[in-house]
């Protein structure tokens, strides 16, 4: 896997191969010029929806997330941004309705920046989540982490509370976005969480990682944030994108 790679206009230099998963890093504060382009690309529906908003910063957050989502996906599918159709299966997973094909995405955005992750080839799933001080921070992983995972939190060093706590939650937020199966999952499956360890699956269900269809990347540095990426594929060729603008 290579850094964030810089891609003029939106649009990764190369089309996207049956191995390739590709994921775009994208700044959520936009210029009211460009915010303006990508407002419209959105359906009367994200319209509506972006407009329920209270405050002006997450109304745009949503719109340049949403705008940069139809985008890229105009881009892979070469289908005019306005006439994709998003479908959203039980649990809210969503998926491209129209045009139907193969293409699978997700997208998470926190703090300062949102990622978007694309494939080919099976499910994936993505999370970015912003380091920040948490009071309750050894509580909040009692209750959402499985029993493993919160016995190895407890056993770091304090200082390396905030950087581990991060990890976990990017990568299980990342593994159930993947599955689409939500918080119920939570606490049957373990990931690595120790700084400077890899970011792996350690255990879903009672399966060893290596029986399994799932693998777990940590993606390059993003300053403030912790985010990792799962796709349903051995094979995958990572390839990671800045999301810039046209000039």
């Amino acid at each position: 896997m290579t850094g964030w790679q810089a891609a003029p206009a939106g649009r990764a230099p190369a089309p996207l191969a049956i191995d390739d998963v590709d994921v775009w890093r994208m700044r959520l504060v936009q210029s009211p010029a460009q915010l303006a382009v990508l407002a419209g690309t959105l359906s009367a529906d994200e319209v509506s929806r972006a407009g329920r908003f209270y405050f002006a910063r997450d109304r745009d957050a949503y719109i340049a997330a949403r705008g940069v989502l139809r985008t890229l996906i105009a881009g892979y599918t070469g289908t005019a941004p306005g006439a994709l159709v998003f479908g959203y299966r039980d649990k809210g997973k969503p998926y491209l309705e129209a045009p139907a094909g193969e293409l699978r995405f997700n997208v998470s955005h926190s703090g300062e920046f949102a990622l978007l992750a694309f494939a080919r080839r099976g499910e994936l799933g993505v999370d970015i989540e912003q380091r920040r001080a948490l009071d309750d921070l050894l509580r909040l992983a009692e209750a959402s982490f499985s029993a493993h995972e919160y016995a190895v939190l407890c056993g770091l060093p304090a200082a390396a509370h905030s950087d581990a706590f991060f990890a976990c939650w990017s990568r299980k937020e990342a593994f159930i976005k993947a599955t689409g199966e939500g918080i119920g999952q939570l606490e049957a499956f373990d990931v690595s969480l120790v700084p400077g360890e890899p970011a792996r699956l350690l255990r879903v269900d009672g399966s060893p990682p290596g029986e399994l269809p799932w693998a777990m990347h940590e993606l390059p540095a993003i300053p403030g944030h912790a985010a990792a990426l799962v796709v349903e594929s051995h094979r995958a060729r990572i390839r990671c994108w800045d999301w810039l603008p046209a000039a």
